[in-house]
């Protein structure tokens, strides 16, 4: 399993802060299950979050930024897939 998160921002935008908070929090939750963060600057508004080979989240493909709670779920999907999250986990659906 790749357990490597990369997070490509848009420069132009200003989004590093975004990207950096995105990363840390990831970083605490999958402490000691992401073997490396990368945060890797772009342009053209660029927003992707990659958790290994997959793309889980694209700004323009999905129309905005990921609810911290959701990208935790995709990252830990990919990532740690037995992983329980807590308070942050998916409802269980009725």
């Amino acid at each position: 399993m790749n357990n490597t998160v990369v997070i490509r921002y848009c420069t132009q935008c200003r989004w590093l802060l975004r990207a950096a908070w995105m990363a840390q929090e990831l970083l605490t939750t999958f402490d000691g299950e992401i073997k490396s963060l990368t945060l890797e600057p772009a342009t053209g508004g660029l927003f992707e979050v990659w958790a290994g080979d997959v793309r889980v989240w694209s700004r323009k493909d999905m129309s905005g930024f990921p609810e911290i709670t959701e990208l935790k779920q995709l990252v830990r999907d990919q990532i740690a897939p037995e992983k329980s999250l807590g308070h942050s986990d998916r409802k269980a659906a009725p």
